[in-house]
């Protein structure tokens, strides 16, 4: 039996990459991965079980070791906009990869870039996509080019963008770029193409545009996801509102920034859909599904909590160093973590907070969760009445007061899903992390998807009283588990 070949994926803490890496290393390829820094890749599932390293495409000396004995590599680098020179620097990087692959004797590149017709006036963003792509072919290497146009998933860019501006504005000025054809495609699909390219000769050399089944324009993407989430929206055409001034609309609006999304919105003033037949040719196995159902799946994941990557992963630094208290927003998630070190084992902290609520309550101002609770009653809701059903022992699907238990990792975490009425969904979620001999990391946070306009007021209007209790409640955690330590636990 032949050995499985070496696949090197670059901008594997990316979007794409991040969820491409998983996907090669279950179908038992032998999976590289290379990353400016390392520490970035910390808390990936498969990090194990691929070889990791460091390297910097704008610097060609560090390629060299990372691409020895590759077969197939994956070129997922973009700048997306960082510096006014990005489309220069895109160019110069994929030049760099491609003459060292070839040095390598890299076999192809496979390559995923942005649609548009090269023969019309692209944006400076979509442009660079496809030279980036004759860059790597430059070298002589050969190159998989696959073009798609907006990707709809759990976390990416575009879709975030789309998510955020339906949620939060009921009625939408939309200037022409929101009327512009689109042929967007599921992240799914993507990477059903990407992967299914190794093993497809007639791929090699080509270049492949993909889109999903539906043709739509960005306001039919937004009034269609307004209708997955059950809110009414309505679209107010302008004839005014250029790139430069709805990037900064949506920086208001949304977590992404003006850099980000002047790029973006500038690429969606071309019409980007499949012009060829040449995607159903060579992969007749693959069927891309309707925008509907890609949203219905990316919602699902939210609401489940099963995002493996966001557009900001390429972006976020190392958490190392993060701050005990940080709030941030991705996804469409509201999230506020806070951090404690305990002078504690890790099974004395998890059985601190495993045993919360019921009799013994949440150790933080429980008079203000019977308050919650009665409110609740109140709207017709479960209330606080249920309590648990065992005063020590947690397992999933338990009713706790009025969360339900989502997930339990026994003497490591626990997450809470809100089960009380709210304009949206919520979760308190508990982990820890052995740091040496009776000393651990806890890790308490709370996630909220808010529904529409009312959801945000909810979260923001609530937030000060919510800082004040789960601010306290992780400091009673840390003081109960550290007492029953210093006394000799007994899991009372």
């Amino acid at each position: 039996m032949l050995a499985k070949p070496t696949i090197l994926v670059t901008g594997s803490t990316g979007y794409i990459g991040g969820r491409l890496v998983p996907l090669l290393v279950e179908k038992n390829f032998r999976v590289r991965v290379l990353v400016r820094d390392s520490q970035r890749l910390q808390g990936r599932q498969w990090l194990e079980k691929v070889e990791v390293f460091q390297g910097d495409v704008m610097q060609p000396e560090s390629l060299a070791a990372a691409l020895e004995g590759v077969s197939v590599a994956y070129y997922l680098v973009h700048s997306m906009a960082k510096n006014k020179d990005f489309h220069e620097r895109d160019v110069i990087a994929a030049r760099n990869f491609g003459r060292i692959a070839s040095e390598k004797k890299v076999d192809r590149i496979i390559y995923l870039g942005g649609l548009g017709d090269p023969a019309s006036e692209l944006s400076p963003h979509l442009r660079s996509r496809q030279q980036t792509a004759e860059a790597l072919r430059a070298a002589g290497i050969k190159v998989t080019e696959f073009r798609a146009g907006v990707v709809v998933g759990s976390g990416s860019l575009s879709f975030e963008m789309i998510r955020y501006l339906t949620e939060r504005i009921p009625v939408m000025v939309c200037p022409r770029w929101v009327f512009s054809r689109i042929q967007p495609i599921a992240i799914d699909d993507v990477l059903a193409y990407l992967i299914v390219a190794l093993d497809t000769p007639a791929s090699v050399g080509q270049t492949i545009e993909i889109g999903g089944e539906d043709v739509l324009t960005y306001g039919d993407m937004m009034l269609e996801y307004a209708r997955a989430r059950g809110l009414k929206r309505y679209l107010l055409p302008v004839p005014v509102l250029t790139p430069y001034l709805s990037s900064y609309w949506v920086h208001w609006m949304t977590p992404i920034p003006a850099t980000m999304a002047r790029p973006l919105i500038e690429g969606l003033r071309n019409e980007v859909v499949v012009r060829t037949d040449t995607a159903a040719q060579i992969f007749p196995e693959i069927h891309p599904i309707k925008y509907r159902q890609a949203v219905a799946d990316a919602l699902n994941n939210l609401e489940t909590g099963q995002v493996m990557t966001i557009w900001s992963d390429a972006l976020a630094s190392s958490q190392g160093d993060r701050s005990p208290v940080f709030f941030k927003q991705e996804q469409g998630l509201n999230i506020e973590s806070r951090r404690m070190f305990v002078n504690a084992p890790q099974q004395s902290v998890y059985e601190t907070f495993s045993q919360l609520g019921g009799e013994k309550g949440w150790l933080a101002y429980n008079f203000l969760w019977d308050i919650r609770g009665l409110l609740d009653r109140m709207l017709g809701g479960v209330g606080m009445r249920r309590g648990r059903r065992h005063p020590k022992e947690i397992r999933i699907g338990d009713a706790v007061d009025f969360w339900r238990v989502e997930s339990v990792l026994p003497g490591s975490s626990m997450r809470l899903r809100a089960e009380m009425i709210v304009p949206g969904k919520a979760w308190l979620q508990f982990e820890t992390r052995p740091l040496e001999i009776n000393k651990t990391e806890l890790t308490q946070t709370a996630f909220f998807f808010p529904k529409g306009l009312l959801g945000l007021i909810y979260w923001y209007g609530l937030y000060p009283l919510h800082a004040l209790i789960f601010g306290t409640m992780i400091k009673k955690i840390a003081q109960s588990a550290e007492q029953h330590q210093a006394a000799g636990w007994s899991g009372g």
